[in-house]
Formats: C-alpha cells, structure tokens, sequence
C-alpha cells in the first residue's frame, strides 16, 4: 500500500497497523514523525535530551482529517519525543506518543495465550496501570482475531476510533497499545471494526469494573493493593479441610433483593452495608457458607446475574470491587466460607458483550445448532477454541485469587455437557461419534476442575447438573468430570412433591422419599432448595406446604429436619428460614416484618438450632457420601407415614436416630429398634414449643429396652408428635 493510500486509509478509519505510519519513522531524508489528532488545532513535537527545555517545532498538517508531521531533515535513529498540541476549542495538551513504544505482549505470552495454557491471561489482557521506559499510562490489549481494526476509545480521544488504533499480532490475533498518561478510573471501550462493514462499541472482555447500568463502558482500575485482607487464618483453614467430611450448610441469597430500601432501581444496600448486616445475621442462623447469586457484572436486573457480560468485574450495582473484597473477607474473619454462582454455559447477545465480538461468531459457534440456547435466547460458548477456554478458566481463577472466593457453584452444567440440551432433533448436530455429548465442553469441564483444584486446594467446584450423567464427581484420572459436588436436583424434585401433598395421600408416595437412598452415593450430593424452587408460579415454601397455618410451619419443619438428616450437603435459599409467604422477586427485599410475628421467629429459631446441632455432631456429616454413615430402621410404615433412620460418624459408635412423622396424628408408645443398650437423649424435637409446636415429645429423651425390634437387639418406645422429626443421641450407661 503506497503512502497517499494509507494516509487515506487512517483517515477514513480503515487501517489496521498505525504503527506502520504513525509514530517515528526513519526516512531517505531524516526522521519523520506523524500524529493523527482530528482535535488539533496546533501541534508541536518536542524532542531532544532534555524535552522539558526544547525548543517545539510546528507539526504540518497533511490531512484535513486531522493527520500532522514533521520532518527532522539529517537526522537517524530513534529519540525521545513528547506531543503538544491545541484543541479546537482551546484547551492545551502535552503526551508521550503512543505510537513510539515497542510492544508489550512478549512472544511467550502470545504463545500461551494461543495455546490455551495463559492461566493468568487477566495479567496480560485488558487494561492495565504500567509504566513503560519511565512512563506511566495503560497498556490495553484484546483478543479480535477477524477485526480489521480495533482501537482504544474514551473521551481523551473524542471516542474517535481513529486516534488509538491498536498494534496487531497478526499470527495470533491479539491487538495491543500503551497510551501514556491514561489514568485510572477512566471510562473506555474497543472500537472493533470487522468484515462487512461490521462496527461496534464493545465492552473489554477483562474490564476490572464496569459503569452501572444503563451505560456499558469498561472502566481502568487496577485490583492489586486496593483491599488489605484480615482472613489469613480462614484460607489455612479451607487449604487444610476435606469438605467431603465437613459440615456444609450454604445460605444462598440474592444480593439485590435480600435486605434493599425500596424497590426503586438503585435504591439497594451496598456491599460493605449488606456484609455489615449479613455476616451476623448467617452467623447467627449456623451456616458455614453462603452461596451468591452470580455478582459479575450483568446488564439486565431481571436475568438475576446469569447472562454477564463482564466476567471480570464485580457488579457496580453494589459498589466498587474494593467493597466487594471487604465483603468476602468479613465473611471470612467469621468463619463463613463465600461460594459464587459462575456461568461459563452461555452468554447474551447484547452488541456491546462478548456476541459476534470481531465481526465473527468469536467466542460462540457460527452454526447455531451448535452455538445457540434456543431455549433462553443466549449464545454457546465455544469450548474448542483454546482462547475460550484460557478466557473462562482464568476467569474462575481470577475470583479465586483476587477475591478469596471459596468455591464456583457451576450453572447449567446440563447444558453445556449435551449437544441437544432443550432443542428440538432438528436444531442440533451430532459429535463426530454420532452422539449428543459435547465433547468439547467435557474437555473443558475437566481441564478446569483440575486447574482450579491443582493451585486452590480447599476450594469447592459445584455443579448444577440436573442429569444422571455418571461420574460427575469423581476425579478426572478415573473418567469422572472432577467436580467437588453436584446439587442433587432428583432429591430435591421428590421431596418437595411429597411435602406439598395432603398428609392424608402420603402414605400411598413413600417411595419420592426413599427412592433417592437408591443413588445417594453415587456423587457427592448437595441437597439444594434453592431459588429456583420459589419463583414462576411454583409458591415460596412455606405456601407449598398443606393444612392450616400452624400444620404449613410443622411441614416445614418437618421437611427440614429430614434435609439434614438424608445424606448430603445443605442449601437453602434466603426467606426459606423464616417462612416468607410470597415468592421471591428480584427486585423487591425480603418481607423482613413477618419476622415480628411469633411462628416466623421460631420457625429461624429452628432453623438455626438446626444447623447448629449439625455443625456439633459428626454423624450428620462425616460421612455423607458411603453407605457407612446411613441405615434404615424402618421405612415400611406406609399407612401411618413414618420412617426411621441411623446416621453414623466415623466412628461407628458415635450415632443419631432419626424418627420421622409426616401425619397430623401423634403416634404413641411407637416401638423402634436401636443398636445400643442407652438412654437415648432428645437432642431436637420440631414440635418443641420453642420452635412453635405443640410441645408434645419425649420429656427430653427414653431408656432403650432389651426388646428385639426391626432386627436390633434393643428398642426404644417413642412418642412422634404430629408432623415433626426426632433426633435422638445415645448417651451410653
């Protein structure tokens, strides 16, 4: 391309390597240094071994369009320079050239960057704080293989996409530029022009921080040394843990809609308020974790944080990420574990996100049999491209690293795992094999499970995987999938249809509470009732229950106590603790004035004297995932609806009976088998008066009698109350 052309080209917007002509160049006749600045008036470039004192030289001007040079005729080689120059409207400018730096992405990082293995890829791309030969500014660089250009945009240069086009790595696909003097907290976006004429604003793929919505700009904001962590001793005890045999109780929440002013749009709580509000409030109830709807940046209230656009930045909807770090670490100095709703399955299509990000069908699938979620209107990641995967893998160690978070709840994992996931036979295609698995995405599922676990040990990965997929927690050298855990969502199903029955047809279901013994150990199972049971007509879960008020509280006791008394982790979803009547909405708070009443109070009083007793009792969770820590007593009672069971801790001697009855009739001098000669002692019984019941039980525990029942030596005769749950601890003579 000659010159003129060129030149030409710069103008119109349509040259994609300005570092060819912009900058200083060596020529027959000197040096020669261009600038391209559509908002001068005046230029000058100053140059020499000591700028500050040199004389300014008049730039030419060789463009209408805005492109100015200079010629210093004889001369070779490569010097300092600044830029001066006056706007049109009078304001006076002094810069480093932008052009007369050599890159800053070395070979290495653009080798691992392509290969998929640049872990750490959110330190090379994006916008970073630097300082570059002794100046300071910020280095931006993207991944935009198929752009004709991409440029820098904001308002120290008009958001002119002329001004600041970036250097491009043809080979590999990467742009990059540092603009000296660029300062943190400067709002920007990528210029991409591509093919056809394709040009959009688009929002960086790495931004730190993003403006709140409505407005869509990246932000410039360095992450290190803005928070001064206190949680040294939490994260030596996750290293140190093996959750499988540790209490795990989860409190999942919305953050903006657990505790808000009004339901104006951003009339909320922000972070360092709501962790100043939370943190006792879940200490207070027990929980060892909380579960957070997803918190990076998302445009649309309504999607609850699940189609994000920035992966990298906290939500300003709540503060800045500085806020969102003291957040997780009050968490943390009171032994509460932080877990985050990822979603590496889909993303929207909003023009200014990650959607045909380059003119192309970049991070998705061209094909939309492959590449689109018919059902919710988003785009597939395409997890064949190494570049996808190194962006989602860094991402989810990203949290881990710059947020201290301790696990990443996986979303839709169903639908990432197969090809035909909620689409018609038409609407998808095969794998090479014929078959309907998306080979791709189990590549990527594992490789991230062993990257996340491999420099994290401790730290939780939790699939949302509503399928019988096999192996979906077992480690990735014996076929499995790698995650820690999987929501056991069949459990969940059958249990809550057995609960919203009248207890009067019970005795005919039996089996939706027993059939999930069938599978129990076959992963490591959370038990999750969480928000996606309580919205879209399915009621909150105190309306789910039947009867009366006082028998809709008992049912829900009741269901509680047996969610913590079935094998598995525990997850309940914000308002569930109290009975809130309504379902949950996204933008309204908790109805925080039920809990002056009296049976709303009580029913968290049990919640938390729950989670309490399950936390101090190793039977409850030492081994939930081996058939060693469960063992029927009797579950063939179906006429009167009650079930027993045994649940052992390591230590086989260390056990709890579990005595269940889910009828409002009490059943006296009820006979049960136990293995032990003991007093069995009633460490909780759901009909206490405290928890507002009936106070009908056991005067606090009974004698265990040397009468065979259920295939025991001994036996103990109980009084179950109506819909309630008994667990009983042998206290040895």
């Amino acid at each position: 391309m000659g010159l003129k052309r060129e030149i030409n080209a710069l103008c119109k917007g349509n040259h994609g390597d300005p570092f060819r002509l912009l900058g200083m160049h060596n020529t027959d006749s000197g040096v020669v240094v261009r600038a391209f600045l559509p908002m001068a008036a005046e230029v000058w470039v100053l140059a020499g071994p000591d700028i500050r004192s040199s004389v300014p030289y008049a730039m030419e001007k060789v463009h209408d369009e805005g492109l100015w040079e200079f010629l210093f005729q004889g001369k070779s080689g490569r010097f300092s320079y600044t830029i001066k120059m006056r706007t049109h409207w009078g304001e006076l400018r002094e810069f480093v050239d932008p052009y007369g730096f050599s890159p800053v992405l070395t070979d290495y990082d653009l080798h691992l960057l392509c290969e998929g293995n640049h872990y750490r890829s959110f330190e090379k791309l994006g916008a970073h704080v630097m300082e570059v030969g002794g100046v300071k500014g910020v280095h931006f660089a993207v991944w935009a293989p198929n752009a004709e250009r991409v440029s820098v945009t904001a308002d120290f240069n008009g958001w002119d996409g002329r001004v600041h086009v970036m250097r491009r790595f043809i080979d590999q696909g990467f742009w990059e530029i540092f603009i000296p003097g660029v300062e943190e907290g400067t709002p920007y976006k990528f210029e991409v022009k591509g093919i056809k004429g394709y040009l959009e604003y688009k929002t960086d793929p790495y931004a730190f921080l993003c403006e709140l919505r409505p407005k869509t700009a990246a932000v410039v904001y360095t992450v290190a040394g803005k928070h001064k962590w206190h949680d040294k001793k939490w994260l030596e005890k996750r290293k140190n843990t093996f959750w499988h045999e540790a209490p795990v109780s989860i409190y999942e929440l919305h953050l903006g809609s657990w505790m808000r002013y009004s339901e104006e749009e951003n009339d909320v709580l922000n972070y360092r308020e709501l962790a100043d509000k939370l943190v006792p409030y879940v200490k207070e109830l027990g929980y060892t974790h909380i579960e957070l709807l997803p918190v990076s940046e998302y445009p649309l209230d309504a999607s609850w944080g699940y189609q994000v656009i920035g992966y990298f930045a906290p939500t300003s909807r709540f503060g800045r990420p500085e806020d969102f770090m003291y957040f997780v670490d009050k968490f943390h100095q009171s032994d509460i574990g932080v877990i985050m709703d990822w979603v590496p399955a889909h993303f929207p299509r909003d023009a200014h996100g990650l959607a045909f990000f380059d003119g192309t069908h970049l991070y998705d699938h061209a094909d939309p049999k492959k590449g689109e979620h018919v059902e919710w209107g988003t785009l597939i990641f395409n997890y064949g491209r190494n570049e996808v995967k190194n962006f989602l893998i860094s991402n989810a160690l990203f949290w881990i690293d710059k947020y201290h978070i301790d696990g990443l709840r996986v979303d839709a994992v169903a639908s990432m795992l197969y090809l035909d996931y909620a689409k018609k036979p038409d609407q998808w295609i095969p794998n090479k094999y014929g078959g309907r698995e998306n080979l791709e995405a189990i590549d990527f599922v594992r490789r991230f499970n062993e990257v996340v676990h491999g420099e994290f040990p401790g730290v939780l990965t939790i699939a949302e995987e509503s399928t019988s997929w096999p192996n979906v927690t077992q480690p990735t050298y014996v076929g499995g999938l790698g995650f820690s855990m999987k929501w056991n969502m069949g459990w969940m199903h059958d249990t809550l249809k057995y609960f919203s029955k009248d207890p009067v047809h019970r005795k005919h279901f039996t089996y939706d509470l027993t059939f999930s013994m069938m599978y129990a150990f076959s992963e490591n199972f959370v038990l999750p009732i969480s928000h996606d049971e309580v919205v879209y007509g399915k009621r909150s879960m105190l309306s789910k229950m039947p009867g009366d008020m006082w028998r809709k509280f008992a049912n829900l006791r009741a269901l509680y106590g047996f969610m913590y008394g079935h094998p598995g982790k525990k997850l309940l979803f914000m308002g569930s603790e109290f009975g809130q009547w309504i379902e949950w909405c996204f933008f309204k708070s908790l109805d925080w004035h039920i809990t002056d009443y009296e049976q709303h109070k009580k029913l968290m009083r049990f919640v938390s004297d729950l989670n309490r007793l399950y936390r101090s009792e190793p039977a409850f969770y030492e081994i939930d995932y081996d058939w060693r820590g469960f063992e029927w007593i009797d579950l063939h009672d179906h006429d009167r609806s009650v079930m027993f069971f045994i649940r052992r801790a390591k230590d086989p001697d260390d056990f709890l009976v579990f005595a269940f009855n889910f009828t409002p009739v009490p059943r006296y001098h009820y006979r049960i088998g136990v293995p032990a000669d003991s007093f069995y002692k009633e460490l909780l019984n759901s009909d206490s008066g405290a928890y507002w019941g009936g106070n009908m039980g056991n005067m606090g525990g009974v004698h265990a009698d040397k009468i065979a029942s259920h295939g025991r030596p001994y036996s103990i005769r109980l009084t179950l109350p109506p819909l309630s749950v008994l667990i009983l601890k042998p206290h040895r003579k």
